[in-house]
């Protein structure tokens, strides 16, 4: 008996033919789009039924939507699937930051211009990194249309931050002069993005697993100073997000999202006592915690897939 490829949670595995049945599906063919928000070009990848529930897919740092090429298609099977790139990223509009004041709260307006543009209503919020303080932005101003939530090394509690990078956040904000944004800036290079970002959580004896296709598509949005200062004003502009964990958390008690927390244990950035924290606000919430780094969607992405899905359907 010839065999295909059936598609469960996301994952394609081998069937014979007369046993796909109505259960045999394909991920749908994802979409490359713009829109229009404020003047400005937004960039989003879209895949699924838009007549389904939506999953929103906010991104992190150093990166796009490109971040999620892989559970995209893992998802969309079941969901509708947004994934933009925030103003200043990716293939979105970047405007010059000596003109345009790049803070958390422009990119929640703009993220939040494109979601009513596209008419989406109600949708699940998934966070990775940067992609927080949007997704909590958005939670802040229409709370009622968040469904639920899936956080992946999002963080939103002073427990997920070491010293250092509590006083490095701290001193980005405080102290905006040359040599403290040189420090920021050598940050958005290519060592730092490679060796400090991607590979840094994983040991040399899985760095196959990694694609380089993921920091090449991110340092060829940062090939100039304008771009690589984009991201430095985010940077100094961070702490306004650590000020506002009361809130978030308040936020969370009030509403009780359905919530599922997966996180790269390895992830000396936002560690692991981060993910733990959220239990405190949201005790029903999912936990899990991957033997991944700070990019554990590029180490684990069918495990994700599996753990969303599952999660989507117990909702």
């Amino acid at each position: 008996m010839p065999a295909l490829l059936t598609f469960t949670f996301g994952v394609l595995a081998a069937a014979p033919l007369s046993s796909c049945g109505n259960d045999y599906k394909l991920p749908p063919k994802t979409y490359y789009r713009y829109a229009e928000v404020d003047g400005r070009r937004i960039f989003y990848r879209e895949a699924g039924d838009a007549s389904k529930p939506t999953i929103v897919l906010l991104h992190g740092y150093p990166s796009s939507s490109h971040q999620y090429r892989e559970l995209i298609p893992m998802l969309s099977a079941r969901y509708h699937v947004i994934a933009p790139d925030n103003l200043g990223s990716g293939y979105s509009d970047r405007p010059d930051p000596a003109g345009f004041e790049y803070t958390f709260d422009a990119l929640a307006d703009h993220a939040g211009g494109l979601f009513d543009v596209l008419g989406v209503g109600k949708f699940t919020l998934y966070m990775q990194d940067f992609g927080a303080p949007v997704g909590f932005r958005l939670m802040e101003r229409s709370p009622e249309r968040v469904e639920a939530i899936i956080v992946q090394n999002a963080n939103a509690y002073d427990e997920g931050l070491t010293p250092a990078r509590k006083e490095f956040f701290r001193r980005a904000r405080e102290d905006k002069g040359p040599e403290s944004a040189a420090i920021i800036y050598e940050r958005t290079g290519e060592d730092s993005i490679i060796d400090g970002q991607y590979l840094r959580d994983v040991p040399g004896d899985r760095r196959d697993i990694m694609s380089p296709d993921s920091w090449t598509h991110d340092l060829a949005f940062l090939r100039t100073e304008r771009d690589r200062n984009i991201q430095v004003r985010l940077f100094q502009d961070y702490q306004n997000n650590i000020d506002s964990y009361p809130r978030w958390q308040q936020l969370m008690r009030e509403r009780q999202y359905p919530a599922l927390i997966v996180w790269g244990k390895n992830d000396p950035a936002f560690i692991a006592p981060g993910a733990e924290a959220y239990l405190r606000d949201l005790p029903d919430a999912e936990l899990h915690l991957l033997d991944a780094g700070h990019f554990a969607l590029e180490e684990k992405p069918g495990e994700i897939a599996r753990y969303i899905l599952e999660f989507m359907e117990n909702i």
